[in-house]
């Protein structure tokens, strides 16, 4: 894993000995993107409250400062984000089938936590703020997706991301302070939890086939998803960070720019992992899921000067050996 991008020569020093927060930093995506900040020289706080991450997906790397709290605990957040220059707002809840039966909770967690780290961002004179966007806002527009279509939020999580969205573009336009809203494709890679009813497709697969179990699938399978694997997503939350013209809470695309169905995933993750005799179980489709995404890097590549460092199939075959690993280890209750 670690050899598959040279960071340094990616990003140089500019995060060297700048403090940055990290919000969620114990999840997924938050802990590859804490990682290779300090690997950077970054000083690294990361708050999380575990409700998603877990401490052991910072346990091989270090180091950084652990705070365990909510983004909805103002005064943990404030004594978080003082001194720093740059946060990278990662905390959300994540399912979009839980949150079509919890809209409250997601509303209080995303919309206002994110009012919340925003608010102290400010008190804080950050510099910028990177906000973890996401693709569900598009909703049913027809593919490729364009940040000048109009927002299409069709679940509430995907309702409170477009909030968060909103949110961002008012605080660059009234307080001084930068923002920039990177609309995350379906990102996957070691790490994203498989032990979980709302897991993500990559992960569920994965945990399925090495149970020796028939995967699931929601719907006929022919819903196709834009991809991409989880460096791509931090080596965009690094250019945002060193832009140095004005993003201004605008909304970029992180994607990889192509698309797989979800029956073609299945069977190369079945081939991959010696488990072609298991074939996929099909389900009803689940409320709020999207038949198509796919992601247009035109905007993302002019402002950020983006593209994806990582393509799908490297992605998939080292998310897949790390699958295996775990499960081979019995370290990883994330697995099966």
């Amino acid at each position: 894993m670690h050899n598959l991008v040279d960071w340094d020569s990616l990003h140089a020093n500019h995060f060297r000995g700048v403090r940055v927060l990290v919000t969620g930093g114990a999840g997924f995506i938050g802990s590859h993107l804490s990682e290779v900040l300090a690997s950077l020289g970054a000083a690294v706080v990361v708050l999380d409250d575990l409700s998603g991450g877990s401490v052991d997906n910072l346990a091989s790397f270090g180091p950084v400062e652990f705070v365990r709290g909510s983004i909805l605990d103002r005064d943990i957040l404030e004594k978080c984000t003082n001194a720093c220059r740059y946060v990278f707002h990662l905390a959300a809840l994540g399912s979009v089938p839980r949150s079509v039966e919890e809209p409250r909770l997601y509303h209080e967690v995303n919309s206002t936590g994110t009012l919340n780290v925003l608010e102290a961002a400010r008190t804080a004179g950050v510099r910028r703020v990177m906000f973890a966007a996401s693709s569900s806002c598009y909703g049913e527009n027809p593919v490729p997706w364009v940040e000048t279509m109009p927002v299409l939020p069709r679940s509430p999580y995907a309702a409170t991301k477009v909030a968060g969205e909103a949110l961002l573009s008012a605080y660059a336009a009234n307080y001084g302070m930068d923002t920039a809203s990177l609309r995350y494709f379906n990102i996957f890679g070691p790490r994203q939890n498989a032990n979980s009813a709302y897991a993500a497709v990559i992960a569920a697969f994965a945990a399925a086939l090495l149970a020796g179990r028939n995967p699931v699938i929601f719907g006929d399978g022919e819903q196709s998803r834009d991809f991409t694997f989880v460096y791509n997503a931090v080596h965009a939350n690094l250019l945002a960070a060193r832009h140095t013209g004005t993003i201004g809470g605008q909304a970029l695309n992180v994607g990889c720019g192509t698309s797989i169905s979800v029956n073609e995933l299945a069977r190369v993750m079945a081939e991959s992992l010696g488990r072609t005799d298991l074939h996929p179980e099909h389900r009803p489709q689940r409320a709020g899921d999207l038949k198509h995404s796919f992601a247009d890097l035109g905007l993302s590549r002019g402002v950020l000067k983006y593209q994806p460092i990582v393509d799908f199939k490297t992605g998939l075959e080292k998310t897949v050996q790390w699958y295996r690993s775990e499960y081979a280890s019995g370290t990883g209750a994330r697995v099966g």
